[in-house]
């Protein structure tokens, strides 16, 4: 979920299954005007382009904004025959072949976007055929087809099934659900302290190790739930580890969150040889996903965090890092026009093209007045006339009736 995930799943797939926490890629600064094409943000879209333009709809969405027409069309074009998506199709009126790399990542974002805005129902249903068709005899499925699952691929497919109006719980490879997989990701009891309720992105030779983002991405798969969420009320307790059904995985791994964001209030990330920085995007998921399994008060303190902390480092990563914000705000209940001193929507507007501008709806009869110059006094007038008129005709003929 992070505005670094389809870079980082990119490198997962091409080099090793098993991969820890890896620092964020930045998407680029922001261009001042609207892009031409209709994609937002001015980055290199490689590897990214297809998840950052899904979760800038969907953020718009969540705040009532009517995308521009060519941005979504932009989105809808990156589809290949088959329904997948790769992260980024430079040429879409050529067929897809056996050099496009298509992903579950980018397809499930597209699906969650298109449903959201609706009007898309062929685009979606053959996205979600092919991600149904590519899942792994765990029940989960890995960034690309075929590959390992990871437990932020089948949390994203999870999300997007649920947003497209299918039961995740339905989907069954091997007689395993998704949840089947992605509790296979969860670190069994007897780990350290720290380390108890998350959520492993996959076995690094042979052992679960602790993941924020991945663990992020687990309570909301766990809990039912796509990239946009509300609050919800906790279940479950939130201390325990070795999670035997999806709500212990998502109590467990929100314990594990809320440990993790207790010191500071963010969670960091780190290159080998480097000093930990603050990871605001894995930040701004588990806002989401603490929200999403307890409560807009169990995110207070990691939300509060990034109003004060992460004007910076939205500007300088593009619309998804703006989006991920707004989806925090939108979880938590935040007015994300209002978040620190920042306008979110404005600044997200200001990445892409121009949206849609809602015209007012006037009621057929207001119209009707405002254009005739008439209106209803008229209507009631010429009843009036009409009833005197009435009323005349009526004295006359009783004048003229003889009396018995």
């Amino acid at each position: 979920m992070n505005v670094r995930r389809s870079a980082v799943a990119v490198l997962a797939a091409i080099a090793v299954a098993g991969v820890g926490a890896v620092p964020a890629v930045a998407a680029g600064p922001s261009p001042s005007a609207s892009t031409p094409d209709g994609l937002y943000g001015s980055g290199d879209p490689q590897y990214d382009g297809v998840w950052r333009q899904s979760l800038a709809l969907l953020a718009q969405h969540t705040v009532k904004v009517t995308p521009a027409a060519e941005a979504v069309e932009w989105l809808t074009s990156q589809q290949c025959a088959d329904g997948a998506f790769p992260a980024f199709r430079p040429d879409p009126a050529k067929a897809c072949d056996a050099k496009t790399v298509t992903d579950t990542n980018s397809t499930a974002a597209a699906v969650q976007a298109l449903a959201a805005l609706g009007g898309h129902g062929d685009v979606v249903k053959g996205a979600v055929g092919w991600l149904r068709g590519v899942q792994n005899k765990d029940g989960g499925w890995g960034y690309n087809a075929g590959g390992p699952s990871d437990a932020n691929s089948t949390s994203v497919v999870i999300g997007a099934l649920a947003a497209a109006g299918t039961d995740p719980g339905s989907v069954v490879k091997g007689g395993k659900k998704p949840t089947d997989a992605l509790l296979t990701f969860a670190l069994p009891c007897g780990t350290a302290t720290k380390d108890a309720g998350a959520f492993a992105f996959q076995p690094d030779k042979g052992k679960l190790v602790a993941n924020p983002d991945a663990t992020a991405a687990a309570v909301l798969g766990a809990l039912g739930k796509g990239l946009v969420a509300e609050a919800g009320k906790a279940t479950g307790n939130a201390d325990g580890c070795g999670a035997k059904t999806p709500a212990q995985g998502a109590a467990h791994g929100a314990g594990y969150l809320t440990r993790a964001l207790a010191k500071d209030g963010h969670l960091t990330s780190a290159l080998a040889g480097a000093d930990p920085q603050p990871d605001y995007g894995n930040t701004a998921d588990a806002v989401v996903a603490l929200a999403a399994q307890g409560g807009a008060d169990k995110a207070a303190k990691p939300l509060a965090w990034l109003e004060q902390n992460s004007a910076a480092w939205a500007k300088q990563s593009g619309p998804a890092a703006y989006a991920q914000l707004i989806l925090a705000a939108h979880a938590t209940g935040t007015d994300p026009r209002h978040f620190g001193d920042a306008d979110l929507v404005t600044q997200l507007n200001a990445t892409g093209p121009a949206p849609q501008e809602k015209k007012a709806q006037e009621k057929p009869q207001e119209k009707k007045d405002e254009g005739s110059g008439f209106g209803v006094w008229w209507f009631v007038g010429v009843c009036l006339v009409f009833g005197i008129g009435i009323g005349f005709l009526l004295s006359g003929r009783n004048k003229k009736s003889p009396r018995p």
